[in-house]
């Protein structure tokens, strides 16, 4: 069997057991035998097209002790896409089928480990659970080349969600790699990294790291969640009040990314309603609008009004305030006589 022809196997093959999945839960649970060939096929289905594509460049397969590897000068996922419970069933599947899928490392001069990973981390970590060796292409790579290719790896298997990747793109950035570089490595255009280095720059990445992944969270949603934290006199403040709660601490990443949204929203809805709103109206027309809440009081014009009435206004501000203390120290003296 070709190679192309037993791609087009196992792909078949797992969406067969992917469909049965899903109805499921319908009929019965998927047997555990299934879920086992399930992760077999999967991991065989792993072999990327980057992977073949450098192993025709000439690559060569080898297998490497973990400890010898050092970690991604830039990591793409959280820390916690690592743990040996986030990666139970791909542990399982190479327990199994072994390691079919080679992971790539570039070679490191002057340091005591000889290699550093370039993708394939999650295998790697599988492999020092698992106590075997790591099966890797080796390349020379200079550092664009390599971070190049850690995102690309990600971008054909896009499996980085959508916060992951503008954190990738923010570390890339602070580590001085040029926005072309990073646009390569992300398969993005420059209008859209522009924006997710936006979003990572406005969020703490303390306060993202506590929500975690949200892998269903996308675009639109985060694009919200920073609006509304930026518009926030106090986010950090509501959003360390909801996660330091354990209900929404021990919840999936997507509940955590609610529960923060919501809280910045409530705490919005509640600035808003305790503020007083009247309307400034000359023969009519409402020229603006004077605004009374717990930080001050705020004139917004409209924008129909023209600019020059606006620059009248504030060049009379000291002569319209020199009259009401004038009014005010006669209402005061009035009060006192007639006491």
């Amino acid at each position: 069997m070709s190679r192309k022809d037993s791609k087009g196997l196992f792909a078949n093959v797992l969406g067969q057991l992917e469909n049965s999945n899903e109805t499921a839960g319908l009929h019965r649970s998927t047997s555990p035998h299934l879920l086992k060939v399930a992760a077999g096929v999967r991991q065989m289905q792993e072999r990327s097209e980057l992977a073949e594509r450098l192993l025709k460049d000439g690559g060569q397969i080898i297998e490497i002790e973990p400890s010898e590897i050092m970690e991604s000068a830039i990591p793409d996922r959280f820390a916690s896409a690592y743990d040996e419970s986030s990666i139970a069933e791909l542990i399982e599947s190479i327990r199994e089928h072994g390691q079919s899928t080679p992971g790539l490392v570039r070679s490191v001069r002057g340091d005591v480990k000889r290699f550093q990973i370039v993708f394939g981390r999650r295998r790697l970590a599988a492999a020092k659970v698992l106590g075997i060796k790591f099966k890797a292409i080796a390349r020379e790579l200079t550092d664009e080349e390599a971070i190049v290719l850690q995102g690309e790896e990600n971008s054909n298997r896009h499996d980085l969600s959508f916060i992951e990747r503008c954190l990738f793109a923010q570390s890339q950035e602070l580590a001085g790699y040029r926005r072309d570089v990073i646009c390569n490595s992300l398969n993005t255009g420059k209008s859209h990294l522009s924006e997710m280095i936006r979003i990572a720059t406005a969020l703490p990445r303390d306060i993202v790291l506590q929500i975690g992944p949200a892998p269903d969270i996308g675009r639109r949603r985060w694009l919200d969640f920073e609006a509304r934290w930026s518009s926030h006199k106090e986010p950090a403040r509501v959003a360390e009040a909801v996660l330091i709660k354990d209900v929404v601490r021990n919840s999936p990443s997507e509940s955590r990314f609610a529960a923060v949204l919501d809280a910045l929203s409530t705490a919005e809805k509640s600035a808003a309603t305790s503020s007083s709103t009247s309307e400034l109206i000359a023969h009519g027309l409402v020229l603006g609008q004077v605004q009374h809440g717990k930080s001050g009081s705020k004139l917004t014009f409209n924008k129909s009004v023209p600019a020059g009435f606006v620059e009248f206004i504030a060049g009379q501000i000291e002569d319209l305030h020199d009259q009401f203390i004038q009014r005010a120290s006669r209402g005061s003296q009035t009060t006192k006589s007639g006491g």
